[in-house]
């Protein structure tokens, strides 16, 4: 399928797609917002195959959640496998719910045998999460992150760092994902990222270090450049996050948290005690309520900077906190959106009829919000494609004023 592109109604073709990129990477704010999608091509599985993976090795647990309605699943059709669910669920959600059941139930017979299997069941789906964000395990037992699967976040980061000029902020990764892909890219490539972390052997949270950065201290003159750093905000959290006493978070190495992790991949630890970050009601003033509110002000704070661009690849919309943020923002005028859909093949895409979030944004037909579908043409790999090099920067800027010169000659007069 060739590449789709339209901004306000209108369609653009991938020079013109191109060219559009490089103008925003120039912007004095410049973002990334990445989804399951981004981490497919690193090893990852985006939801849908990750809700695959349950109802197939824990088909045991996903019909004892079907049973108890927590997922909704075809009454014509009693088999899970045998497409038995009328949509696959938000997982993060039904976390949420399992979790609140499982409380309830706790209070009211903390003996039962339905407790005890609810627990069990809750325990498989985390499990398929760990297993989904593991992306490669010898990355995670190596001192060697130079990996091919990771080659589109690191032409990714160097795209984005190289761009900056003298005096730009550095910029700024958001991910709902929980796997490191990002901080291993950084590693490999030089780059040095900030996750909100202060500390070499004991990493604690500290949200002020956002408002901190890097610089060559020597450099002046001709002889400054843009940067070597970027901000990375996990918004759901993170595989290497521990709860420590109080309302301290500390973020592990990935060496150290390993042997934990395998121990929940094979059953023989239940993710509930990990260091991992789920989301969820139940422990909204333990995480939510600090840690993850902090990350998504942060994510809102960006949005509304001025002269600021933002690109979102491998997110499927299927977050209404992040919808909304994202719709609210674009009361921010000098705000601009490059959406990835693979799914979006125009205003009668049939991924519309189901994702209402997606489907509010393309109706707004705002020339702010650029929108890039057409298969495997929008996925995370031709993203990091379509961003220019830093050395093809200014002929680059060219094309696209000679391209926005062109048009506007070809526009009849007012």
């Amino acid at each position: 399928m060739s590449i789709f592109c339209c901004r306000s109604g209108e369609n653009l073709n991938e020079a013109d797609l191109k060219a559009h990129l490089a103008s925003l990477l120039r912007v004095e704010n410049v973002g990334v917002l990445l989804g399951a999608g981004a981490s497919i091509g690193a090893g990852g599985k985006s939801m849908k195959d990750l809700w695959m993976c349950f109802i197939q090795d824990s088909s045991v647990a996903a019909r004892n959640l079907a049973d108890q309605k927590f997922i909704e699943q075809d009454q014509n059709d009693s088999d899970l496998l045998e497409n038995g669910l009328s949509d696959v669920p938000n997982v993060e959600q039904l976390l949420d719910a399992l979790e609140i059941a499982r409380i309830d139930w706790k209070r009211r017979d903390p003996q039962s045998e339905d407790l005890s299997q609810l627990t069990s069941d809750i325990a498989a789906l985390k499990r398929c999460v760990v297993k989904a964000a593991i992306l490669d395990e010898a990355l995670w037992t190596s001192s060697n992150t130079n990996s091919e699967q990771l080659k589109y976040h690191k032409s990714l980061m160097q795209k984005m760092v190289g761009a900056r000029q003298p005096g730009q902020a550095s910029p700024w990764i958001f991910t709902t994902n929980y796997d490191l892909a990002i901080e291993w890219s950084a590693e490999s490539v030089g780059i040095q990222i900030n996750t909100g972390f202060l500390g070499i052997h004991n990493r604690l949270f500290s949200p002020q270090s956002f408002d901190l950065g890097f610089r060559h201290a020597s450099a002046s003159g001709e002889a400054r450049f843009g940067c070597n750093d970027c901000y990375l905000v996990k918004l759901h959290g993170s595989l290497t996050w521990k709860k420590e006493s109080g309302m301290d978070f500390r973020e592990l190495s990935s060496h150290e948290m390993w042997p934990f992790l395998e121990r929940v991949l094979e059953g023989d630890e239940i993710a509930d005690d990990s260091p991992m970050v789920f989301p969820r009601a139940a422990k909204y003033l333990q995480t939510h309520g600090y840690l993850l509110g902090e990350l998504f002000r942060r994510f809102s704070d960006f949005l509304a900077r001025p002269q600021t661009a933002i690109f979102v690849s491998g997110y499927s919309f299927g977050d209404e906190h992040l919808n909304r943020l994202l719709k609210s923002a674009l009361l921010n005028p000098t705000l601009q959106i490059v959406a990835f859909v693979p799914e979006f093949d125009g205003a009668g895409s049939a991924c519309l009829r189901t994702n209402h979030a997606l489907r509010a944004l393309v109706e707004l037909q705002s020339p702010r919000i650029t929108f890039v579908g057409g298969g495997p043409a929008a996925w995370f790999d031709k993203f990091a494609g379509y961003l220019p090099d830093p050395i093809f920067f200014d002929l680059t800027e060219r094309e696209m004023k000679e391209r926005l010169e062109d048009s506007n000659e070809r526009r009849p007069n007012a």
